[in-house]
């Protein structure tokens, strides 16, 4: 898929986002008119363009009756997540003082994905926004093999009835935790009711599939309804006040992030609206896509990078420079912001691009050579 500015114009405002929110990492740069408390929301922006992107990849050739190259899919994937992710756990691993907070997750949680199923959410949170990157590859694992099961028999009914079981499920999930786990412990032990929030409800799959629905269910329209999707594409401005005043409600909702109400319906609700922003940002005659924000382009492009690494960065500028930059509002800001964009565009241009550049290489390389061993193969086979 072409890059599309409105929807890399979405993915910095969603790095941005979280990084305001992150802040309180170094206790914050100052007020932002209080959407830095919604930063989170951010993540639930990711996760629906992912679904998109992603969804958009693996559904085309379903579509179109090629089949699904899952080794390329997998090896695509590998490529793009490992190189930069690796080097910043093996910091993380090695220089134990770049850490925002002292305590982390065993190794081997990171190694495998298994982090947001498995941690201790009260102490061990250093290079805890790994959660979303874990919900992330066990999508990239599982959905390419779903598609390819529903692409069998294609059937709008078998489509509806598995989005439904995952927004139900997930519902379901979340309130049995609010009403069995949290609720018990809301009047008696409030950092045991926040526990039990962050590892029963916001950081498992299961708990946070909706986004990445959203974003499937976008694909799925563009792929296998591309007129209806072009005839709504026409309307891409109405779309994005829509995504605009549902994201806004939804902000509204979570007021109390961790009742039982937002978190029942919270993350169904979110996800519809940053889904209306990505299909508002999908169209080329939207003013998402027009408009020309400096430096969105690259921010995007470097967001992986930057997302991995800026909660050790804010730490590390903290320590070294926090007497001078802190209590000083723009400059405050200015140094902090600096400091990410360095070390994520190190990370980027010195770990992440190299490898991309060799994943092409390898893509390149792997249909020659069946190739040539498919005319060797029939060489023998006509001497035989």
């Amino acid at each position: 898929m072409n890059r599309l500015p409105g929807l890399d114009l979405l993915r910095a405002t969603a790095i941005v986002w979280v990084m305001i929110f992150h802040s309180f990492v170094v206790d914050g740069w100052g007020h932002f008119g209080g959407i830095e408390k919604n930063g989170w929301m951010g993540v639930d922006l990711f996760f629906v363009l992912s679904g998109f992107l992603i969804g958009s990849q693996v559904l085309r050739p379903l579509a179109e009756g090629r089949g699904f190259a899952f080794g390329d899919f997998y090896l695509r994937r590998a490529f793009r997540i490992l190189p930069a992710y690796l080097v910043v756990v093996a910091a993380y691993f090695i220089w134990p003082s770049i850490r925002e907070v002292n305590l982390i997750q065993p190794l081997w949680q990171f190694l495998t994905f298994t982090l947001n199923l498995l941690i201790e959410a009260k102490y061990h949170l250093a290079f805890s926004h790994a959660w979303s990157l874990c919900v992330e590859e066990h999508f990239y694992l599982l959905f390419p093999l779903l598609a390819w099961w529903l692409a069998r028999r294609p059937s709008m009914r078998r489509f509806a009835a598995v989005c439904a079981v995952v927004v139900l499920g997930g519902m379901l999930v979340r309130g049995g935790v609010w009403l069995w786990g949290m609720q018990p412990l809301k009047a008696i032990d409030q950092n045991s009711y926040n526990k039990m929030f962050l590892e029963g409800v916001y950081y498992p799959t299961w708990s946070r599939l909706d986004g990445l629905l959203m974003g499937v269910m976008l694909a799925a329209a563009r792929v296998y309804r591309p007129i209806l999707w072009s005839r709504w594409g026409r309307h891409a401005n109405g779309f994005l006040l829509a995504g605009v005043a549902v994201v806004g409600g939804s902000i509204w909702l979570f007021r109390d992030r961790t009742g039982l109400v937002p978190t029942v319906l919270g993350y169904p609700l979110l996800s519809f609206g940053m889904g209306l922003l990505v299909f508002a940002g999908a169209q080329a005659s939207g003013v998402l896509a027009r408009w020309r924000v400096p430096g969105a382009g690259w921010l995007a492009t470097v967001s992986y990078s930057m997302y991995l690494s800026h909660k050790a960065v804010f730490h590390m500028t903290e320590s070294v420079a926090g007497a001078w930059l802190d209590g000083h509002g723009v400059l405050t800001f200015a140094g902090y912001a600096l400091a990410v964009l360095g070390v994520g565009a190190v990370l980027y241009y010195g770990v992440e691009r190299p490898f991309l550049a060799l994943r092409e290489r390898v893509l390149r390389q792997a249909p020659a050579k069946a190739h040539a061993a498919g005319v060797i193969a029939g060489a023998g086979t006509e001497a035989a």
